[in-house]
């Protein structure tokens, strides 16, 4: 295929400043404002139905045509064949759960889960990372970076071990990652260097190294790596049979799902290929509010690209001035400043959406039953369960919508405060949690101590069993 017909834009509408595909820009060198992969559709080859991707199921063969996201491709054409870098990520599929959806609200046969803990680093940052290593390799790259609260940096570790062609790089805060994704960086060779700060200060830091030092950024300010998270909407779409759900709900950290969720809709609407897009939610963890406080507290919008810059530096500035830093125990959504909240907004426009904020509490809950429907996710996941709980109980979403909850990364990933909600009791729970609203396990699990006595556990199983 040409690459002709792929070139990068910023998306500020009063700069347009367009790029190379080939440029490893991850900001607008005009006006620093955010940059898009776009296409010219009419000089592509795109399928006439999204039907055409059902012929690549058999195809295991085929690195490209194994990849949940590569599959895809006529749908994400930035890249030749031969520089896709893959390592069969994207295997996941749409489950629906009545057991958590009766627990949120819905009627059966309304709730569905996509898990994305099936990815080969246990998270969804792989179908982003596929796409960045993709351009990274387009573009020559050596060295690659990122900023992470745990599973970027996890990905780019495994890619990056894995590819062969570049050196990689993590910026992780003091105390702000859970050791199961910290144990894959380290595990997997990358250079870590912990920063005595948040990871709003390592996202500042690595972007002035990239900048600065010609490394290549892995964040989802590559617009690349957004491309690649498309995928997980297609994905969805599949495992719908190609029908569009009435809600999409997914948690909001850095707000890259939600950038690229809208801008996949927004072009299979502009292809012909579905007739409407779906409703999305996007739900904040209530210690790092950031989203929930400018859109829905303050009404701050897309407005056509046009967004009142002056509203979100004030909102920054004022955060600063009180020294508020975001805290919640979804440690992978801990963020005060997230780098996609333009491209959110666009996504919240496009798709007629709506922000909330989950309590710790309620995100954890929301956790300990989807886990009990059969799926294991770290507690920032499970914020979209507790989010769909919330709207139903608003009256915002029906019993009766067909509802996508987006599971972002598997159990392991965080196990320590999963087997203290289990364990520890609501006394030593609220003791250790409590400075985050978290003070019950309605859902414990705990094991049953028994005495090394054959009679006193078949007593305490007929107990359990009956």
């Amino acid at each position: 295929m040409s690459l002709d017909a792929v070139y990068q834009q910023c998306i500020n509408p009063d700069c347009g400043h367009t790029a190379d595909v080939a440029e490893p820009l991850f900001a607008c060198p005009d006006c620093g404002d955010l940059l898009d992969v776009l296409y010219d559709w009419d000089a592509l080859d795109v399928p006439s139905s999204l039907s055409f991707f059902e012929q690549r199921w058999g195809g295991r063969n085929s690195p490209v045509d194994f990849s949940g996201v590569w599959r895809f491709r006529e749908l994400i054409p930035f890249a030749r064949d031969a520089d896709h870098v893959t390592l069969g990520e994207g295997q996941t599929i749409l489950q629906p759960n009545d057991r958590v959806g009766g627990f949120v609200g819905l009627a059966d046969g309304h709730l569905f889960l996509q898990y994305e803990g099936m990815n080969p680093s246990g998270s969804f940052k792989d179908n982003g990372m596929t796409g960045a290593f993709t351009h990274a390799k387009m573009a020559g790259a050596k060295k690659v970076a990122c900023a992470s609260t745990g599973n970027t940096s996890a990905s780019l570790a495994l890619y990056a071990a894995n590819c062969g062609f570049v050196e990689g790089v993590v910026f992780v805060g003091s105390g702000k990652i859970a050791f199961g994704k910290l144990a894959q960086a380290l595990d997997y060779g990358v250079k870590t260097l912990q920063i005595l700060g948040d990871f709003d200060a390592c996202m500042m830091r690595v972007q002035e190294v990239c900048r600065d030092h010609g490394l290549y950024l892995m964040n989802s300010l590559n617009p690349f790596r957004l491309e690649g998270q498309k995928a997980i909407m297609f994905r969805v779409l599949e495992g719908l049979r190609w029908e569009v759900p009435d809600w999409i709900i997914c948690p909001g950290g850095n707000l890259g799902n939600s950038s690229a969720f809208g801008k996949a809709f927004i072009e299979l609407k502009q292809l012909g290929l579905i007739e409407r897009v779906p409703n999305l939610a996007i739900i904040n963890a209530s210690g790092a509010p950031t989203l929930y406080r400018l859109y829905t507290e303050q009404g701050l919008r897309w407005n056509d690209g046009h967004v009142d810059n002056a509203a979100i530096d004030a909102y920054y500035a004022k955060m600063d001035a009180a020294g508020e830093r975001a805290r919640t125990l979804a440690s992978a959504i801990e963020i005060n400043r997230p780098v996609n909240l333009k491209k959110a907004l666009r996504s919240l426009d496009a798709m007629n959406g709506v922000v909330r904020c989950a309590s710790d509490q309620q995100i954890l809950d929301a956790r300990a039953q989807v886990a009990r429907g059969g799926l294991g996710c770290e507690p920032a996941s499970a914020a979209s369960v507790a989010g769909a709980k919330l709207l139903i109980e608003e009256g915002v979403i029906s019993p009766t919508d067909r509802v996508v909850c987006i599971l972002t990364g598997h159990e392991l990933k965080d196990p320590n405060i999963i087997v203290d909600y289990h364990t520890a009791g609501d006394e030593a729970l609220a003791a250790k949690y409590g400075e985050y609203g978290l003070t019950t396990a309605a859902f414990a699990n705990p094991p049953q101590k028994v005495p090394d006595d054959l009679d006193a556990i078949v007593e305490a199983l007929e107990l359990l069993t009956n």
